[in-house]
């Protein structure tokens, strides 16, 4: 296949391109990032235009891992967080409409757009009741997809992903855990510990992406990707901990960060029809991510 992904120096993205690279794909990436490779678009960040890679090639398959995934930045800029999750996706879309209507487009949404979800485990037809300006967002940038698919055509999809982590990840829990970490021996989180995520590794993220690419009929679909499996904040501390430096002490404020839901876990049956079966649980997982961030303190 004839592959163009779209913030190709971000965390999922740079694991796409290695991924599907691997398996003998042809890639073409996309950043704001200069780069010196070869099949490397790069584009403006104040001022982005998607067109000149589609006027160029005929991609099979385009993936979006680019845009903003910080729920904080999102209510102290929401006008930024609104161009990058939404006004770039739906420029997106219309350069794939004008150029390369044949092309598949998998956008990368969030979990973000369920907010606190009345029931458990969270199915793609729940009530989405986003509790930031980022998950409302991203469930806009769903409704894109959707609208470019019904009126245009275009094969669409979006895959929420719940909380991703892995090697090259610099933000979030596991990341804030190891930076505070070398400064203090007792390290303070947000809320009171029995928050729940769904965790999934970056392997396994990729794994679903490959077999929506086979499986999915790309008619505004949605996607869950997640483990199925849910576990507290404060167990995920302690496997990190245990991974990469034993003996630190977590202690809750409980206060609620703004923006955080309480619980997550995701329901997985429409990918494991299509064969899905994590392979990295959350031990085995954050043992590879403290070997490499150890590799690159």
């Amino acid at each position: 296949m004839k592959m163009l992904i779209i913030g190709s120096k971000g965390f999922i993205g740079s694991h796409c391109v290695d991924y599907f690279k691997s398996q003998g794909h042809q890639i073409w990436e996309v950043d704001i990032n200069e780069s010196q490779e070869e099949n490397c678009y790069v584009i403006d960040g104040h001022n982005s235009d998607f067109s000149l890679p589609f006027q160029e090639h005929q991609f099979d398959v385009c993936i979006n891992a680019s845009g903003s995934a910080h729920v904080g930045f999102s209510f102290e800029n929401p006008s930024k967080d609104f161009e990058l999750n939404v006004i770039n996706v739906q420029k997106i879309l219309v350069a794939i409409r004008d150029y390369n209507n044949n092309c598949k487009f998998i956008n990368f949404s969030s979990a973000a757009v369920y907010g606190n979800p009345q029931t458990l485990p969270i199915a793609e037809d729940s009530v989405c009741k986003p509790l930031s300006p980022y998950g409302f967002h991203k469930l806009q940038s769903e409704l894109l997809l959707t609208e470019y698919h019904k009126f245009f055509g275009l094969y669409t999809c979006n895959l929420r992903v719940f909380s991703a982590y892995g090697p090259r990840l610099k933000k979030q829990l596991f990341w804030d855990l190891s930076q505070k970490s070398l400064q203090s021996n007792v390290i303070s989180l947000f809320g009171t510990g029995n928050e729940t995520r769904d965790f999934i590794y970056i392997n396994d993220l990729v794994q679903i992406i490959n077999l929506v690419i086979q499986h999915s009929t790309f008619q505004g679909t949605i996607y869950n990707v997640g483990s199925n499996v849910e576990t507290t904040i404060f167990e995920a501390a302690q496997v990190f901990f245990n991974a990469f430096s034993p003996n630190k002490e977590v202690v809750f404020n409980g206060e609620v960060k703004v923006g955080d839901p309480n619980n997550w876990l995701a329901d997985m049956e429409i990918l494991k029809k299509y064969g899905f079966e994590p392979q990295f649980n959350l031990h085995l997982g954050l043992k590879k991510y403290a070997e490499w961030l150890k590799e690159n303190e």
